[in-house]
């Protein structure tokens, strides 16, 4: 009865798959058939063609003259670096909003609390369109900036001071010191010294240029438009309160005995929140800290909303409304969006088998 058992169920199973497979072959074949009826060229030729646009915010040099694979490089650096600054923020608010929800100090927890329960309950679009719309669009013009230590703002965007020539050094400094902190201690050391190395060469090679605001523009510096901050700046926020409740749940799940036993020791309570309860609650934080990091990067899609020039709006949008290509261009974003998923959660899965080592 057993061997029956198991034979009904791999029929089953087989003629299950069998249906599956001949659903998407039917369906491969009525998209090929319909495409080859369109006025449109199936393939990937049009890359090569100049895009006739530009782009606001590029990494890269771009022009009219430029193809549409550059125009798809444009839009994915773009779309990399709001995620990698996103993620950054979220992860440093959102553990700052987790501890301080079990702080001692009432008032402290009441406003984590409120940040808490504000910004889990808004829509991420709204949230959006209010930094955009209701905070960054309505800062004054250039002649009545904002300007605090170097730091200019207005409606024309944030401008920072540019540390123009060791840029890339400073970059390589800061990936070597977050690889000092993730790696095991007998690699940390290598890490560490070619951090400080790269950190002292930057220094050396550097020369900050300062923003300054001049009559209807400001010259100098390194700009932040407005659609950047904004989409960075909702992604942060909105993300964080989501880790902050994840951070707290993985602190209380360590026994309270663990920081009674630091204190016993000597160890102040920060001290004992960074050395004995948060190496321990990390093992239940990472895993769905995993997820809130695939959400902001796929959420950065929303940067279509707002017109800043991310894959969505650069190649999904416009390079779509100009070719027709639409089979190929959405196979490539959504292609990247499912690399970009993957390889984020295989470094943390890889981080998170560290930690519990």
């Amino acid at each position: 009865m057993e061997e029956t058992g198991r034979a009904a169920r791999f029929w089953i199973q087989a003629a299950l798959l069998a249906a599956v497979a001949a659903l998407a072959g039917w369906l491969v074949f009525t998209a090929w058939t319909n495409i080859g009826r369109l006025p449109v060229h199936f393939g990937l030729g049009f890359l090569s063609e100049p895009a006739g646009f530009s782009v606001l915010q590029t990494l890269i040099p771009f022009d009219e003259k430029s193809t549409y694979g550059r125009a798809f490089m444009v839009g994915l650096l773009n779309t990399l670096l709001v995620a990698a600054i996103g993620i950054a923020l979220a992860t440093v608010i959102g553990f700052s909003v987790g501890v301080a929800r079990l702080a001692p100090n009432r008032l402290l927890r009441a406003v984590a609390a409120g940040y808490v329960e504000l910004f889990r309950n808004l829509p991420l679009l709204l949230l959006l369109f209010f930094f955009y719309f209701g905070v960054l669009r309505q800062l004054p013009p250039p002649r009545q900036s904002f300007e605090l230590g170097g730091v200019i703002l207005n409606n024309r965007g944030l401008f920072l001071p540019d540390p123009a020539g060791g840029g890339w050094l400073v970059l390589a400094a800061l990936a070597l010191l977050a690889a000092a902190l993730a790696l095991k201690s007998r690699w940390r050391i290598f890490a560490g010294v070619g951090a400080a190395v790269a950190l002292v060469s930057a220094l050396a090679m550097t020369h900050i240029v300062w923003p300054e605001a001049r009559g209807l523009s400001v010259s100098g510096g390194l700009r932040l438009i407005p659609e950047f901050v904004a989409l960075v700046a909702a992604l942060a926020i909105y993300t964080a309160a989501y880790i902050a409740e994840i951070v707290r749940a993985g602190i209380q799940s360590v026994a309270r005995g663990q920081g009674q036993a630091a204190a016993a020791l000597g160890l102040t309570g920060l001290q004992a929140m960074r050395f004995v309860v948060l190496p321990q609650a990390l093992r239940l934080v990472v895993p769905p800290l995993t997820s809130q990091y695939l959400n902001l990067t796929k959420n950065s899609s929303l940067a279509v909303a707002i017109a800043y020039p991310d894959l969505v709006s650069i190649f999904a949008g416009t390079t779509l409304a100009q070719t027709g290509q639409a089979v190929e261009i959405m196979a490539l974003t959504m292609g990247v969006y499912l690399t970009l998923s993957l390889a984020t959660a295989a470094l943390l899965n890889w981080q998170n088998a560290r930690v519990r080592a």
